[in-house]
């Protein structure tokens, strides 16, 4: 009996600490990788600023080729966005809400399932003969300490999937 009130006071004392830990961690985080591509930022950018053309170079749908998407607004620039259904990939909605040609699209990222929205945004600067392209995201955890232990999580997990949809744009955009 002595062991059992050991363990759960074992485990109060972990989740106080993990509470109280979490206070201390940042609400936000950031997500940023980059690629140098060999063509002119107007190309690139092209494949970006139009929503449909996304399913050819990020990994989300490769993962779900069931997914279901439907698109809305104008065909591409600011108000143009998708939508998408997955069993695997999770629900979700991106809006285009800045685009400057061919500097930059910014993104708004909406997640039913956590009732969060996250910011985006893709960067074309011409660099060496070609462009350098930058995709950032930035989130918030809010309150919740627990949460918060997520945020230190979020380049790990969202990280690769940036990196690999741009090794996927680099091919599509050098070829066009």
């Amino acid at each position: 009996m002595v062991w059992i009130k050991r363990l759960l006071m074992s485990l109060v004392a972990v989740l106080a600490v993990a509470a109280l830990g979490g206070m201390l961690l940042p609400r936000e985080y950031h997500v940023e990788r980059h690629i140098q591509i060999t063509a002119a930022p107007h190309k690139v950018f092209a494949l970006v600023a139009e929503p449909a053309q996304w399913k050819r170079w990020t990994v989300w749908n490769r993962r779900d080729p069931a997914m279901a998407i439907s698109y809305f607004g104008p065909a591409s620039g600011a108000g143009a966005g998708w939508e998408w259904r997955s069993t695997s990939q999770g629900d979700g909605r991106m809006t285009l809400t800045q685009v400057e040609p061919p500097v930059r699209v910014r993104y708004d990222l909406y997640f039913p399932d956590w009732d969060d929205t996250t910011q985006g945004e893709l960067r074309f600067e011409p660099r060496d003969g070609g462009t350098r392209v930058s995709w950032l995201m930035d989130g918030r955890m809010g309150a919740n300490p627990l949460m918060r232990w997520m945020g230190l999580l979020m380049d790990r997990l969202v990280g690769p999937d940036f990196e690999a949809g741009l090794n996927q744009l680099k091919p599509l955009a050098e070829a066009s």
